[in-house]
């Protein structure tokens, strides 16, 4: 949920997902539409369809558990490395690093001063970890990317500032070139993200036929309405029985 989202918006879906799907057999139990339901307002819904089929691989291939080995957390659908690290590392003390963009702003600025490939990038964050809790230290350097070293960074009392190379040799700032350092997000409004969206609210409602919800997105056009339908279906989000598209049933 905390993919491309802020915390503020997923409080609320997360903990009504909690009480629905306390388990991962529970959620894998669930059909796909109900899941999609509580997945109202957090938009980018194939992340939903992931955590369904995560929850279904955790039931059928792990007994219910989620794996503590991080190439069986990368085996589920939707997890990367970063997610796999941060479960391997939070939930089950890995010795393993924890590289998101606030980390790679660290490692970028503080540690090298210049732009770093996704290997050098990954090398860099795990030489770091200390011997003995590393998660901690994960979780502080979580911490320090986002109070300090952000996209504009408040170098001004921060407790790295006395030995960031970047502030000490100066230079152009090499974190937004950096790997691990997410690139601005393309414009919401207007995007095919948000027909999907609007597609997906309305099946909430209930099945409609493909003329109503054309005439729901009128504003949109029937071509590219038509386009949106077909990416929820070959995504596996939608489905029709008859003249009706609806969620998914899976």
């Amino acid at each position: 949920m905390l993919q491309q989202t802020q915390t503020s918006r997923v409080l609320g879906p997360w903990q009504s997902f909690l009480d629905a799907y306390p388990t991962p057999k529970d959620c894998a139990d669930a059909t796909l539409a109900s899941v999609l339901q509580r997945w109202s307002g957090l938009g980018y819904h194939r992340r939903a369809k992931a955590l369904h089929d995560a929850a279904r691989m955790i039931r059928d291939e792990f007994n219910g558990d989620v794996p503590s080995d991080v190439v069986d957390l990368r085996r589920l659908p939707g997890v990367g490395d970063y997610t796999a690290n941060a479960v391997a590392s939070f939930a089950y003390g890995r010795p393993v690093a924890v590289l998101d963009t606030n980390v790679g702003r660290i490692l970028a600025r503080a540690l090298e001063n210049r732009s770093l490939r996704a290997s050098e990038a990954r090398d860099a964050a795990q030489a770091l970890l200390p011997r003995r809790d590393s998660s901690a230290f994960n979780q502080a350097m979580l911490d320090l990317g986002a109070q300090f070293c952000r996209s504009s960074p408040r170098c001004d009392g921060c407790p790295v500032a006395g030995v960031c190379r970047w502030r000490l040799e100066g230079g152009l700032d090499p974190a937004p070139h950096s790997a691990a350092v997410s690139r601005p997000q393309s414009a919401f409004a207007g995007s095919d993200r948000q027909a999907r969206g609007r597609v997906l609210a309305a099946l909430r409602v209930g099945p409609q036929s493909t003329a109503q919800l054309l005439a729901r997105l009128g504003d949109v056009g029937d071509d590219r309405t038509a386009s949106v339908i077909a990416s929820l279906m070959r995504d596996g989000l939608v489905g029709r029985t008859g003249r009706l598209i609806h969620l998914s049933r899976d």
